[in-house]
C-alpha cells in the first residue's frame, strides 16, 4: 500500500492541474446529481416494525382518517385578553381555508368545537330534565293506574258473579293502559341510557380543552393527508406561511414541532466560527497562510463532493434531515486533519533538502498510508452502524462513511497536487532560509519518571471516572418543543400549551381498540366506547380520554389519551408500557398505542437495546485492528480500555449538560430533557475511529523508536515528542469544527456537535496524550509482548511506511529534530 501511495503521490504532483480539474468535474457532477435526482429529507425519526408503526399501519388500512400526520397551531391574543367574536370568526375562516391547502386533510376550529361541546352538554342537560319530567308523568300515571286497579279488585270482590263480564272489560282497559305505560317507560329508559352514555363520553373528555379558561389561547389541530414522516417540508411551510399571513389583528400564531420541523441549516455562524478557529490553529502551527489554506480547501472540496453525492440518494431512500449535517461535520474535521498529516510530513522533508516531487511521493506513502488506515478504521466503525438493524441509523453511518472516504481519497490525490503547485511556499520565509541546514536535536534522552507516570495514571483515571458519573442516570428520548430555542415558534407553542392546557396536551397518545367482531348498532358502539374508554381513564397518569371515532368496518375504535405529563417525561413512558400491558381487555379487545410520543418512546427503546451490541462489535474491532497494527496484546487492550473510558466520560458530559442542565446558559439548554436517542450509538462509531487515529499517530512513533533500539520507556517519551504537536493540532481542529455546531438552531445538531467535541477533547488530551503514555511507561518492554505463534501468522501491516523509507534513502537525510514539526514562522 505504501508503495502504491508513493506512486500515486508522485503522479498527482506531476499531473497537478489534471488532478484538480478532475476533482472539480466530480464536484460538478455530484452537485448536478443532487439537483437532478435528490428528494425531500424527513424530519421524523421512525423505525419500521415498532409497536407504534404497526398501529399506524393498521389505522392506514382500516381508518385512514385517523392515520394522517397531525400538528397544532396555538392562537393567542397579543395582549393576553379574551378573543373577541370577530377574532374567533376570523380564526375559524383562516382554518377553513388552511384545510384547502395541498396535502392538508382537515383542520379543527377550536372555537366551533368548544361551542359544539357546550351545546351538547346543554342538550344533554335539557334532555335529562325532559326525561325526568316525563318520568314524573309516568310515575303519576302509574299511581293512578294502581289506584284504579285497587278499586277494580275491591269491586270484583264485592260484586255478584253476574257482573264479571263488566269487570273483565274494565280490567282489559287497565291492562292496556299498563302496557302503554310500560312501553313509555322502556322508551324513556332507552333515552336515559343514551343520555347517560353521552354524558359519560363528555365527562371522560371534560379535561381536554381547546380554548383556555381565560379565553386568551386556542389550540387548533391540522391533519395532513399523509403519515407524519411523509409530510414534506413544502407542505409544512405552506401551512406556516398561509396561517402567518392570515392571522387577524391582535392575534398571534405559533406552530408545534410537527409543523415546523424542516431541513436544518447545514452551515451557519457557529460553524463559520469553528472553521475560523481551525484556520487560526493551522496558521499558528504552520506559520504561513498558504500552507494553512491547503487543508481547508481540500476539506471543503471533499465535503462538497461527499455531501451532495449522499444527498442525491435522498430521491430513492428516506433520509433523516440531520444526516447531511453529520456528513458536513465529519467531512470537514477529518478532511482538514488528513490533509494536515501529509502536509506536515512533506514540510519536514523539505527542510532536509529533499526534492519536492520526491518529498510529496514519500509523504503520501508514509503519512498518507497512515491516513488511509486511519480513515479505514472510521469507515469500518460507521458502516458497522448497519448491523443495528435500524434503517435511518445505518444510513447516517453510510453517508458519514462516504464523506470520510472522499476525504481520504482527496487527501492522497488532491493534497499532493496542491503541494506540487505551491512548491516551497508551504514553508515560511525563515523555514525556507534554513532548508538543508542541521537543526538542533531536541529528542528526549531520558524517560518519564515512574512516579510521574503513576500520578498521571491515577489523576487521569479519576478525572474520567468523575466525568462519567452522570452517565449512570442517562435517559434516551427525542427532542420536543421545549428543547428548541426560546425565541422559536415551536418553543412558544409548547410552553403556551403547557401553561394553558396542561403538559400532557403536548404529547397525546393515540390508542386503538381492535374489536373481535364488528359492532353495527350505534348505541352498542357508544356503549363500547364508554366501556373501553373508562378502562383507559382508570390508568395511572391519564388525565382525559376522548373517542375519535370508528373505522369503516366497525372493528376499530380510536381514542385520544392525554397523559398527566409531557411527552418526554418518565411517567408518560411508563403509561405507554402500562396501556400495552393491559391488552387484551375484557371482551377480547386488543389495544395498541401510537402517536408522536409513543413513536419517540419506541425509537428510543429500540436504539437503547441496539447500543450494547454495537459497542461490543466496535470494541472487538478495536482489539483486532490494533493487534494487526502494533503486533502486541497489551497495547490494543490499553487503547481499547482508554476508548471506553473516554466514551463514558463523554456520555457523562452530555448528560450533565443536556439532561441535568449544568451550564445551560452557555449551551442554550433552558429546559433539560432526555439525551437524543441515537446520539450514544453515533458517538461510539465516530469517536472510535477518531480515537484510533490518535492512537496510531502517537503509539506508532513509540513503536518505531523501540524498533530502532531505544529502551521501551525512553521510546514512549520519544514517540510522544515526535507526534504530540500534530496530534494536538489535529484534535484542536476537530474540536473547533464540531464545536461550531453546538450553537446550531436545531436541538439534535447541538447535542451531536457537543458530544463529538467533548469526546475528542477527552480522548485526545486525557487518554491518548496523558493516560496511554503513562500506562506504556509502566508496562515497559512487556507492552510489546506478543505470543510467537501469533507473531508468525500476523501479516506485516507497515502503517508507518518504514519499508518505503528504506527503499528511498533520501528520506534518511532527516535529523531527529526535523522529524518533528518545525517551529511556526511568519507568513510570507
Amino acid at each position: 500500500m505504501a508503495e502504491l501511495l508513493y506512486r500515486l503521490g508522485r503522479f498527482s504532483a506531476r499531473r497537478a492541474w489534471a488532478v484538480l480539474i478532475t476533482w472539480l468535474v466530480i464536484l460538478g457532477l455530484s452537485v448536478t446529481a443532487y439537483f437532478a435526482v435528490g428528494g425531500a429529507l424527513s424530519s421524523q425519526v421512525t423505525i419500521p416494525g415498532t409497536e407504534t408503526a404497526k398501529v399506524t399501519d393498521q389505522l392506514a388500512a382500516k381508518f385512514p382518517a385517523a392515520s394522517g400526520g397531525t400538528g397544532t397551531i396555538v392562537f393567542h391574543t397579543a395582549d393576553g385578553s379574551a378573543f373577541t367574536a370577530e377574532q374567533q370568526a376570523a380564526v375559524g375562516a383562516l382554518l377553513t381555508s388552511t384545510a384547502d391547502l395541498p396535502g392538508v386533510s382537515s383542520t379543527n376550529d377550536p372555537f366551533a368545537t368548544t361551542a359544539q361541546i357546550a351545546a351538547q352538554a346543554q342538550q344533554l342537560a335539557a334532555g335529562k330534565q325532559q326525561i325526568d319530567g316525563e318520568r314524573a308523568k309516568l310515575d303519576a300515571g302509574q299511581a293512578q293506574l294502581d289506584a284504579g286497579q285497587q278499586q277494580l279488585d275491591s269491586a270484583k270482590a264485592q260484586a255478584p258473579a253476574a257482573a264479571a263480564a263488566q269487570f273483565e272489560a274494565q280490567q282489559a282497559q287497565l291492562d292496556a293502559q299498563q302496557a302503554q305505560l310500560d312501553a313509555g317507560r322502556a322508551q324513556l329508559d332507552a333515552g336515559a341510557a343514551q343520555a347517560d352514555t353521552g354524558q359519560q363520553l363528555l365527562d371522560m373528555a371534560s379535561k381536554i380543552r381547546q380554548v383556555s379558561e381565560d379565553n386568551s389561547t386556542a389550540v387548533a389541530a391540522v391533519i395532513f393527508e399523509d403519515a407524519q414522516q411523509e409530510v414534506t417540508p413544502e407542505i409544512k411551510s405552506s401551512v406556516v406561511d398561509h396561517v402567518t399571513d392570515g392571522v387577524p389583528a391582535g392575534v398571534e400564531a405559533d406552530f408545534s414541532n410537527e409543523i415546523t420541523q424542516t431541513v436544518p441549516q447545514v452551515f451557519g455562524v457557529g460553524e463559520a466560527i469553528g472553521l475560523i478557529v481551525a484556520a487560526l490553529t493551522l496558521i499558528v502551527m504552520l506559520g504561513t497562510l498558504i500552507a494553512a489554506a491547503l487543508p481547508l480547501v481540500s476539506a471543503l472540496v471533499g465535503v462538497g463532493v461527499g455531501v451532495t453525492a449522499s444527498l442525491a440518494m435522498s430521491g430513492v431512500v428516506d433520509m433523516l434531515s440531520i444526516t447531511p449535517v453529520l456528513g458536513v461535520m465529519l467531512g470537514l474535521a477529518v478532511g482538514i486533519d488528513y490533509s494536515l498529516f501529509i502536509l506536515n510530513r512533506h514540510r519536514r522533508q523539505l527542510l532536509t533538502g529533499m526534492d519536492i516531487h520526491e518529498s510529496i511521493g514519500l509523504a503520501n506513502g508514509t503519512s498518507g498510508n497512515a491516513v488511509v488506515f486511519a480513515g479505514a478504521t472510521v469507515l469500518v466503525a460507521l458502516l458497522a452502524l448497519n448491523i443495528t438493524g435500524i434503517g435511518f441509523l445505518g444510513l447516517m453511518g453510510t453517508v458519514g462513511a462516504i464523506c470520510v472516504a472522499v476525504a481520504v481519497v482527496i487527501a492522497v490525490t488532491m493534497t499532493p497536487a496542491l503541494l506540487a503547485l505551491l512548491g516551497l511556499r508551504v514553508l515560511g520565509r525563515k523555514a525556507r532560509a534554513s532548508i538543508g541546514q542541521p537543526h538542533h536535536d531536541s529528542t528526549p534522552t531520558r524517560p518519564m519518571g515512574t512516579g510521574r507516570a503513576v500520578l498521571t495514571l491515577i489523576g487521569g483515571l479519576a478525572a474520567l471516572l468523575i466525568l462519567a458519573i452522570p452517565a449512570l442516570s442517562m435517559r434516551l428520548g427525542l427532542p420536543d418543543g421545549s428543547s428548541e430555542s426560546k425565541d422559536s415558534t415551536q418553543y412558544q407553542a409548547y410552553k403556551l400549551t403547557e401553561e394553558k392546557f396542561g403538559a400532557g396536551v403536548n404529547g397525546p397518545l393515540l390508542v386503538v381498540a381492535a374489536l373481535p367482531a364488528a359492532i353495527t348498532d350505534e348505541n352498542a358502539q357508544r356503549t363500547e366506547q364508554v366501556r373501553v374508554g373508562s378502562l383507559l381513564l382508570g390508568q395511572k397518569d391519564v388525565t382525559a380520554v376522548a373517542p375519535i371515532g370508528m373505522s369503516d368496518d366497525k372493528t376499530l375504535i380510536a381514542f385520544q389519551v392525554v397523559p398527566a405529563e409531557g411527552p418526554n417525561s418518565v411517567s408518560t413512558g411508563q403509561l405507554v408500557r402500562d396501556l400495552r400491558a393491559m391488552s387484551p381487555v375484557a371482551g377480547n379487545v386488543t389495544l395498541g398505542v401510537a402517536g408522536s410520543a409513543s413513536g419517540n418512546i419506541d425509537v428510543s427503546e429500540q436504539l437503547a437495546d441496539a447500543l450494547p451490541l454495537y459497542l461490543g462489535v466496535v470494541v472487538g474491532l478495536s482489539l483486532i485492528i490494533l493487534i494487526f497494527v502494533f503486533r502486541s496484546i497489551l497495547v490494543p487492550v490499553t487503547a481499547t480500555l482508554g476508548f471506553v473510558l473516554s466514551l463514558f466520560a463523554t456520555f457523562g458530559g452530555i448528560t450533565a449538560i443536556f439532561q441535568w442542565g449544568w451550564l445551560g446558559a452557555i449551551f442554550d439548554v433552558h429546559d433539560p430533557g432526555p439525551i437524543l436517542s441515537f446520539l450514544p450509538t453515533i458517538l461510539i462509531g465516530i469517536l472510535f475511529g477518531l480515537a484510533m487515529d490518535y492512537q496510531l499517530f502517537l503509539v506508532s512513533g513509540m513503536r518505531e523508536a523501540y524498533a530502532h533500539g531505544a529502551p521501551a520507556r525512553l521510546a514512549v517519551r520519544q514517540g510522544v515528542h515526535a507526534g504530540r504537536t500534530v496530534v494536538a493540532a489535529a484534535a484542536i481542529i476537530m474540536i473547533s469544527v464540531f464545536g461550531g455546531f453546538i450553537f446550531s438552531h436545531t436541538t439534535m445538531i447541538r447535542s451531536i456537535g457537543f458530544g463529538l467535541a467533548f469526546g475528542v477533547l477527552a480522548d485526545a488530551f486525557l487518554v491518548r496524550m496523558l493516560l496511554i503514555p503513562a500506562v506504556m511507561h509502566l508496562l515497559g518492554g512487556s507492552a510489546w509482548w506478543i505470543p510467537r505463534w501469533l507473531d508468525r501468522i500476523l501479516p506485516n501491516v507497515d502503517v508507518e511506511g518504514s519499508a518505503l523509507e528504506r527503499r528511498h534513502p533520501s528520506a534518511l537525510h532527516e535529523t531527529p529534530e526535523t522529524a518533528t514539526t518545525p517551529s511556526p514562522a511568519p507568513a510570507p
